[in-house]
């Protein structure tokens, strides 16, 4: 597949001369003489490279980043000028340019710019891909994992989702709760409606309201314009209450009359507004004694617990933890634009037998911090964060060795300081301790 890259420039006779020799290098080269045709240009036509002059007949190439960018993302741009000057150059990067080179000075670059520039691109796309398969395309097929806990799950999703059944989702923090509605709406007939999110544990009581329920202009006091609320943007969609465990009882009140009446009235208005949306909602807590202490009403549970789906914490489903590493390190890999990487029997053992308290979304920040700070292409226990090593030397048959966590945090400093390459103040912050700590750990360990 040929990569793309169109010239925008006034000068016909370097233009043609740049598309040449662009072509002559195996690109396909669009051309255009000002802003205006350029962006029409890149309507038509997804390209991978822009090259454009600074000075046109109708605009500024620092000023047309920004738009090409806002457009298509995807793109890299790559500015030129006849006089080049520093002011020009940062204000380019600023706006989202990959480089800023001088014509006849910097010709000899261009080449070797586009090629880098095109790397670039390539990541972005396989990037964007990965993150689709893990998180924008939500459907049951990409919730990653075989043990029979999360089979059983997905299995209760898929039969719910056909039908408008209220939902409760269930499991500790960072199980895949949001991940797990989204493929509810994916599977259902809603799917080309709104799916919309909120998190009731982010808001004050007031603000989820608001949030919720909408307002009209001059309701209460910075009420500038009228607000369009969650529960009507969901119209014919999904409305998923992450959370919904940390609602105010007396917002709990008004929204079991939403579900009832599908009916609800904004903050400032007397006129019901008429809804018709599916109902997922998600909690870590035990809502039954939430009953109990008066936190949660009865009424309600019983109206959003239609079906329930228990989402199993990932100490209950280890033996996915090798599938959902290697998808994770293959993630970051490409993010981070390292080859292929790999993880040793002995990381994968310290993985396998740690509790993980922050399940799925603490062993995916664990292996995004270790490809940012391994050293090779195998991921080893020692890349690992400190409390998963000390756990792992810590289980029933370890080798006893008193100097052992001694040894492992005297390397995990030294490749924290490689990694920041000898910057005290930076390796303190990462290792989350005081810069006077970090040099008594330095002098201690000889490092």
């Amino acid at each position: 597949m040929k990569h793309s890259v169109l010239i925008i420039d006034d000068e016909e006779k370097l233009r043609q001369l740049l598309s040449r020799i662009i072509t002559l290098e195996g690109f396909e080269v669009f051309q255009a003489n000002d802003c205006r045709s350029g962006l029409k240009q890149l309507e038509k036509t997804a390209v991978d490279v822009v090259l454009c002059d600074v000075k046109l007949p109708d605009g500024n190439g620092v000023e047309l980043v920004k738009k090409i960018r806002a457009q298509a993302p995807q793109t890299e741009v790559i500015l030129l000028t006849a006089y080049g000057n520093i002011p020009d150059g940062v204000q380019a990067i600023k706006n989202g340019a990959f480089d800023y080179i001088t014509k006849g000075d910097d010709n000899n670059r261009i080449i070797p710019l586009l090629n880098r520039a095109i790397e670039k691109v390539a990541l972005y796309k396989r990037v964007q891909q990965l993150e689709q398969q893990l998180g924008d395309k939500y459907s049951f097929d990409s919730i990653i994992g075989h043990s029979e806990a999360i089979q059983q799950s997905i299995l209760f999703g898929k039969k719910v989702a056909p039908t408008d059944a209220t939902v409760l989702i269930t499991g500790e923090t960072g199980t895949g709760k949001e991940v797990f509605a989204k493929a509810i709406h994916e599977a259902s007939n809603r799917r080309n409606k709104n799916f919309v999110a909120i998190n009731c544990a982010a808001f004050s009581r007031e603000l989820l309201e608001g949030e919720l329920f909408g307002h009209r202009a001059g309701s209460f006091t910075g009420a500038v314009k009228d607000q369009t609320g969650l529960l009507e943007e969901a119209h014919n969609g999904t409305l998923f209450l992450d959370e919904i465990g940390e609602m105010p009882v007396d917002l709990q009140a008004k929204l079991l009359r939403v579900l009832e009446s599908g009916e609800f009235i904004k903050i400032g208005e007397t006129k019901p507004t008429k809804i018709n949306l599916r109902l997922l909602a998600a909690t870590n807590r035990n809502l039954l004694k939430e009953i109990e202490t008066g936190h949660f009403r009865e009424d309600l549970y019983y109206r959003i617990s239609t079906f329930k789906i228990a989402l199993p914490a990932l100490r209950e489903r280890k033996k996915d933890i090798k599938e959902l590493a290697g998808f994770y390190l293959r993630l970051f890999a490409h993010k981070t634009n390292r080859k292929e990487l790999s993880i040793s029997a002995e990381a994968l053992r310290a993985l396998e037998h740690y509790p993980w308290p922050g399940n799925i979304r603490e062993l995916k920040n664990s292996i995004e911090r270790s490809v940012i700070l391994m050293q090779e292409d195998e991921l080893h226990q020692e890349d690992l964060p400190l409390e998963i090593q000390q756990h792992q030397n810590q289980e029933p048959g370890a080798a006893e060795n008193p100097s052992s966590l001694a040894s492992m945090e005297k390397n995990h400093i030294r490749r924290i300081l490689q990694f920041t390459k000898g910057n005290k103040a930076e390796a303190a912050r990462i290792l989350e301790i005081g810069v006077a700590t970090l040099y008594r750990k330095i002098e201690e360990y000889k490092l």
